[in-house]
């Protein structure tokens, strides 16, 4: 999707420009990949625009950074604030998306990071539903990547890494260029992991099932976690245990969540209708309860929403 300009980025401190917010051809990350970054959204509320789980969001950004070594030189009230000020600055009322990055810059070169310094950057735009209005309502065609998740020791996966998001745009384009919308990912084993920037979730029997982040490969979604929290609310039950490609066409129901993707009901996996190819009746109470939740509108979930 496009990206649509506003008026400034936040740079290492500092409200820059947003045709201003430039890096050099030689950057670190640019070439090695070595960088972290997070999804987030704010949306339009009853009192004013607020960022969903915003905290969690920038906790999770330290602790990738953690695990690639990457000294931030920002405490997490610090950039919780910036988040909040480049949403108030940019006048984005009515809601956006958020991308923090930090990413080793320009001033040394080779695959050694150490002493490469550190930079931190913070945007927000205007950005619609990632997987369509279509999707969102009657449900996606997914298709099963021939391209496999990461091994977790060939790659960090319980951090959002940048270059580790190349395995996630070659199964993309797979799908995308095949005519499905989104790619489901196998883990090394075989088995279920996630998305390409989403976890997974089937409805067998009443019961929400999900794959284990730890076991699966598979990044521990923020998302994900709210969305426990409210099928437990509704009275559904959530288990986490591996699944088989085959479980997802047995599926009674099957969704994704994710940061950019929301809550997506799932119609179809490998040409294969997911129950009877329209969203089910548990996807449908959890995806309204979300949408509700995000805009202010279950006082129940205030406590995930910082107001701008």
């Amino acid at each position: 999707m496009p990206i649509t300009p506003t008026k400034k980025i936040w740079m290492d401190g500092e409200f820059v420009d947003w045709p201003d917010a430039k890096v050099h051809v030689l950057t670190y990350t640019l070439h090695y990949g070595t960088g972290a970054f997070e999804g987030i959204r704010a949306y339009k509320t009853p009192n004013g625009v607020a960022i969903f789980r915003l905290k969690e969001h920038m906790e999770r950004l330290l602790r990738s950074c953690k695990i690639l070594m990457m000294e931030v030189p920002y405490e997490l009230k610090e950039l919780c604030d910036a988040t909040v000020e480049i949403v108030r600055v940019n006048e984005l009322h009515d809601g956006c998306y958020i991308r923090p990055l930090v990413y080793l810059g320009y001033g040394e070169i080779g695959v050694n990071p150490i002493g490469a310094p550190v930079n931190t950057a913070i945007a927000a735009w205007s950005w619609g539903p990632y997987l369509g209005d279509h999707g969102v309502e009657n449900g996606v065609r997914m298709k099963i990547s021939s391209w496999a998740r990461h091994h977790p020791n060939a790659m960090p996966t319980a951090s959002k890494t940048v270059g580790g998001y190349v395995n996630a745009s070659l199964a993309k384009a797979e799908a995308v260029l095949a005519g499905y919308d989104e790619a489901i990912m196998l883990g090394p084993d075989g088995l279920v992991s996630e998305c390409t920037g989403e976890n997974l979730f089937i409805v067998r029997d009443g019961l929400l099932i999900s794959p284990p982040p730890s076991e699966a490969g598979a990044l521990r979604g923020i998302t994900q976690a709210s969305i426990v929290k409210i099928a437990n609310d509704l009275q559904y039950e959530v288990s986490f245990e591996t699944l088989r490609r085959d479980d997802l066409y047995l599926a009674d129901e099957a969704f994704i969540t994710g940061t950019a993707a929301e809550v997506v009901p799932i119609s179809s996996v490998d040409d294969r209708l997911v129950g009877d190819g329209r969203p089910g009746p548990i996807t449908t109470a959890i995806k309204t309860t979300y949408h509700q939740a995000i805009r202010g509108e279950r006082p129940q979930y205030e406590e995930w929403l910082t107001r701008v």
